[in-house]
C-alpha cells in the first residue's frame, strides 16, 4: 500500500486575543484576493488602511468573549477532530489552517517526519460548501505550499460534502436532540459571500443569479455554487429531520461592507422573526464544521440578544459538528473511500 498521510484543513485562528496577533490574522486573512476580491492596490489600501485598524480591536474583543483556557475554539476542537479520526488509522493526521497556525508546510512536515517516505497525502477540507473564500482558497493555498516546496508526495483532495449522506446524516444527528425541545422554528444560518462571487463562479456565465429560481433549475454551475449548495443541504437535513416548511427557513450571516451579500441577512431575520410570532428559536450553522467566532460569538451572543431584544423568548444555538460521533465516523469512512482509491495496484 502507498505510505499516505492525511491533512484537515480549517479556516485558521488568530494566535491569541491581542490586538497584535488579531492584525496579523485579519491582515492575511483579508488581504486573500479570493475573500477579498479587488485588485492588489485597492485591496491594500482597504484592508491595510481601513478595515484592519478599525476592526482589529474589535475583533480581539470578540475574540476574549469566546475564548478557551486551553485556546481558540476553532483550534481546539480541530485539534479533537484530529484525534478522533487518528484513532481509526496508522497513517499519521495532521491539520493545517489557510490562515494562521499551524500553516500547510508544518503539517506536511509533521507527517514527513512520522513518513519520510509519504507517496501520498488526502487532504479534507473542513469545508461542506464550495465557495471561492472558503473551499477554493484553501485548496489552492495548500497546492501552492506543495508546489513552492516541491514535495513529491501526491496531494489529493476530497470534494465538497454539502449533499453526502454521511454529512446529511451527521448534521441530523446533531440537529435531533434539539427539536425534542418546545421551538418555534430552526434557522439555518450559513456564512454569506458577497453576490459578485456567486457570478464569478458561474462557469456558464448566464446562469446563476439570473435564471429564476436558478439554484433549482439544473446546471453544470451548481458544481461551484455556493447558494445552490447551501439550499440543497438545508433541504436535504430537514427532510431527513421530516421538519415541515413552515418550521424552518434559511439565511446567511457575517457580511462585510456595503456591497449585495446573499440575502435574507441573519441579522435582519433576528430582529424579525418575533414580531411574526416566532418567539422559540433554535439556530443551527451548516457551513461550519468546527464552532468558532461566528457561532460562538456573532450567533450564540450577538444574535441572541437580537433576537431576544426584540421579543423573543427563547433562543438555542446547535452546536456544529465538532467531535459529534456520526461527524467522525463520516470523515473516518471518506478518507478510508480515498485511501483505497487512490492505491496503485
Amino acid at each position: 500500500m502507498t505510505k499516505k498521510g492525511i491533512v484537515l484543513v480549517n479556516l485558521g485562528s488568530p494566535d491569541s486575543t491581542e490586538v497584535k496577533d488579531v492584525r496579523r490574522y485579519l491582515d492575511e486573512f483579508l488581504m486573500d484576493e479570493r475573500v477579498i476580491d479587488k485588485p492588489y492596490i485597492l485591496r491594500a489600501l482597504l484592508v491595510k488602511g481601513i478595515i484592519v485598524p478599525f476592526r482589529a480591536p474589535k475583533s480581539a474583543a470578540a475574540y476574549k468573549s469566546i475564548w478557551w483556557k486551553e485556546g481558540s475554539p476553532l483550534i481546539v476542537l480541530s485539534k479533537q477532530l484530529q484525534d478522533a479520526v487518528q484513532k481509526n488509522f496508522d497513517m499519521p493526521v495532521e491539520i493545517a489552517m489557510r490562515y494562521g497556525n499551524p500553516s500547510p508546510k508544518v503539517a506536511y512536515d509533521k507527517l514527513l517526519q512520522q513518513v519520510p517516505d509519504l507517496e501520498e497525502v488526502i487532504m479534507l477540507p473542513l469545508y461542506p460548501h464550495y465557495a471561492m473564500s472558503s473551499y477554493e482558497t484553501a485548496v489552492l493555498y495548500m497546492k501552492e505550499v506543495h508546489k513552492k516546496y516541491n514535495y513529491r508526495f501526491k496531494l489529493t483532495t476530497i470534494e465538497p460534502y454539502y449533499k453526502n449522506t454521511d454529512y446529511i446524516n451527521a448534521l441530523a444527528e446533531s440537529i435531533k436532540p434539539y427539536l425534542q425541545q418546545d421551538f418555534d422554528k430552526i434557522l439555518f444560518s450559513y456564512h454569506g459571500v458577497p453576490e459578485r462571487h456567486i457570478y464569478k463562479g458561474d462557469i456558464t456565465k448566464q446562469h446563476c443569479l439570473k435564471v429564476s429560481d436558478c439554484c433549482h433549475v439544473d446546471s453544470p454551475a451548481h458544481n461551484q455554487c455556493y447558494r445552490h449548495q447551501t439550499f440543497i443541504t438545508t433541504e436535504l437535513v430537514a427532510a431527513k429531520l421530516a421538519l415541515p416548511r413552515e418550521k424552518f427557513e434559511q439565511t446567511f450571516q457575517s457580511r462585510l461592507g456595503r456591497d449585495p451579500w446573499l440575502t435574507p441577512y441573519t441579522a435582519k431575520r433576528l430582529e424579525e422573526l418575533p414580531a411574526e410570532g416566532v418567539k422559540k428559536l433554535l439556530v443551527a450553522c451548516p457551513a461550519f464544521v468546527s464552532d468558532c467566532l461566528e457561532t460562538l460569538e456573532e450567533i450564540a451572543e450577538e444574535g441572541k440578544e437580537i433576537f431576544l431584544h426584540a421579543g423573543g423568548e427563547s433562543f438555542t444555538m446547535i452546536p456544529c459538528l465538532n467531535t459529534h460521533p456520526f461527524w467522525v465516523n463520516a470523515v473516518v469512512k471518506w478518507i478510508k473511500e480515498y485511501a483505497v482509491e487512490t492505491i496503485d495496484v
